[in-house]
């Protein structure tokens, strides 16, 4: 979709920096409205050419007080649209427009509760005037005297403008976060600024998506030839899958099997997509070479390197032996997008190092066609469904490039790989038998680099040890242990030490994510 090109209503969202941005973008589209997330220091024409139905101001770690602090373009309040201000968003919105923003000595930050003062559009149906609603504050600075035609919605002892309404103009602000599953209401506050507020029609579905998508690759395509790197995980599968269905026999995938993945996973990618989907197929057995290289690395970041290295050394090679092709398919997600720009608008030093969002090397004379790019993870995957990929792959839980490698500290070899194989298999396998698979974000074992004595019948071993890993999450933005009863664990532990020759401890680790990225490792 371009911005010359509008095909749906759509909400822009400007971000000032905050860790949970992406939230807001989840939360409308899951009220079917297309939304993209761009940084603050957005140019105004480039804002007035996406021709937003309304835009979103998000929080952000600055201080609207500091007389550098970000602010949003002016352009902004000229448009004529909808606007909702978000913590920082909020605060900024008002000191734009003629208000005060004081820092505060009563800050908030966690759980909170609003007084629910008035009523608006924006809480229409959602909020009565006089209930008490759980919120979720993050802010130490607060909006101390209104801009001219808002009014006060909501207040709490620390903000007593939490929400506020100028009807008018349609414009609102809101002092805590109502994308975060801790505002239990304000999902629905977001899609009322959406749907209501901003009249948008709600009609972005993954069966639209999935149209436009194929004739956006047929149209890039033409008559070219399209190389696909195919991991077996979600986002590259989805994306080879749709592509052939745009263009058929010009696309050939390339599996580099590494020899890192888990049991039965490699057998699996080339059944699906030889004998499911008849997809060209090219699989390259490469983990002799990758285990022959990591011998000896036990750094994590050397050993992350050196298989990136070799992935693409091994690419090249299949690429070549079939001629070349004009264009390289990848699943860059909408989050990797998102990264790999800072809210100042510069580089991210943090940008993901399997995708190539800026581009590809010069030597690689190839385009690039990214069809999910536009798609959270979530979203990749209802279009997975959408197409009709099996369950096993549209489902798997969230599974790192450097494979196993990352889950070995110290030296990986082929043995330890092939225990840690069998203690995961098992893991899983018992998982899935209680019925516990999708309520899970991501479940993985761990070969641990200890040994330990233990006593087995009548003799002694002196084995390893591995650690179980369970993670719930909503929208892969932090994570909470998952709350294993103690009969699980102990059965999973017992299947273990008794079926795996090896392991003679298992562990179960119990750390919390804060927010951050989506993967854990």
């Amino acid at each position: 979709m371009t911005a010359s090109q509008p095909q749906h209503d759509r909400i822009l969202i400007l971000d000032f920096g905050s860790q949970v941005t992406q939230l807001i973008a989840r939360r409308l589209r899951e009220a079917g409205v297309y939304c993209e997330i761009w940084p603050y220091t957005a140019p105004e024409a480039r804002i007035r050419a996406f021709a937003p139905k309304g835009i979103v101001l998000s929080g952000g770690p600055a201080s609207v007080t500091e007389g550098a602090s970000p602010r949003a373009p002016e352009a902004v309040f000229a448009l004529g649209v909808p606007v909702l201000g978000i913590c920082y968003g909020q605060q900024t919105m008002c000191a734009q427009l003629g208000g005060q923003v004081e820092g505060s000595e009563h800050r908030e930050f966690g759980r909170a509760f609003v007084e629910v003062t008035g009523t608006c559009a924006l809480t229409e149906g959602v909020w009565e005037k006089g209930a008490r609603e759980q919120v979720w504050m993050s802010h130490g600075d607060r909006v101390t005297a209104l801009p001219p035609g808002f009014r006060p919605v909501a207040a709490t002892e620390g903000a007593p403008f939490a929400a506020i309404a100028d009807d008018a103009r349609r414009f609102y602000g809101l002092q805590f976060h109502p994308e975060v599953v801790h505002t239990p209401h304000g999902a629905a506050l977001l899609r009322n600024f959406a749907l209501k507020v901003a009249g948008c029609r709600g009609d972005w579905t993954m069966a639209g998506f999935r149209a436009e998508a194929v004739a956006r690759i047929r149209a890039q395509v033409g008559k070219g030839r399209v190389i696909c790197g195919l991991s077996g995980g979600v986002d590259s599968s989805v994306a080879a899958v749709l592509i052939h269905e745009a263009v058929g026999e010009q696309l050939t995938c390339i599996f580099v099997d590494h020899g890192l993945m888990r049991a039965g996973e490699a057998e699996e990618v080339v059944r699906t997509f030889r004998d499911r989907f008849n997809i060209r197929l090219v699989h390259r057995d490469a983990s002799e070479l990758f285990l022959g290289q990591l011998s000896g690395v036990t750094d994590p970041e050397e050993k992350r390197k050196t298989i990136g290295r070799l992935f693409i050394e091994v690419f090249e090679e299949e690429q070549a032996k079939l001629g070349g092709a004009d264009f390289l398919a990848q699943g860059t997600l909408y989050p990797d997008v998102i990264e790999s720009v800072s809210a100042t608008g510069g580089p991210s030093v943090t940008i993901k190092s399997h995708h190539n969002v800026g581009g590809l090397p010069a030597h690689m004379r190839m385009a690039l066609v990214e069809p999910l790019r536009e798609l959270f993870k979530d979203e990749v995957r209802a279009l997975g469904r959408e197409l009709g990929l099996p369950e096993a792959i549209v489902g798997r839980h969230p599974f790192p490039g450097p494979g196993l490698a990352i889950r070995i500290p110290g030296e990986v070899t082929r043995e330890k790989c092939d225990l840690l194989r069998k203690v995961d298999a098992i893991y899983l396998e018992e998982i899935r038998a209680a019925g516990l698979y999708d309520a899970i974000w991501q479940a993985f074992a761990v070969l641990l680099p200890v040994r330990s004595v233990g006593v087995m019948g009548d003799g002694r071993t002196y084995d390893q040890a591995c650690a179980l890993r369970a993670v719930t999450s909503t929208d892969g933005m932090t994570a909470d242990v998952y709350p294993f009863d103690m009969a699980f664990l102990t059965r999973v532990a017992n299947r273990i030490v008794n079926e795996v020759r090896g392991i003679n401890r298992v562990t179960y680790d119990i750390t919390s994510k804060p927010p951050g990225t989506i993967e854990w490792e």
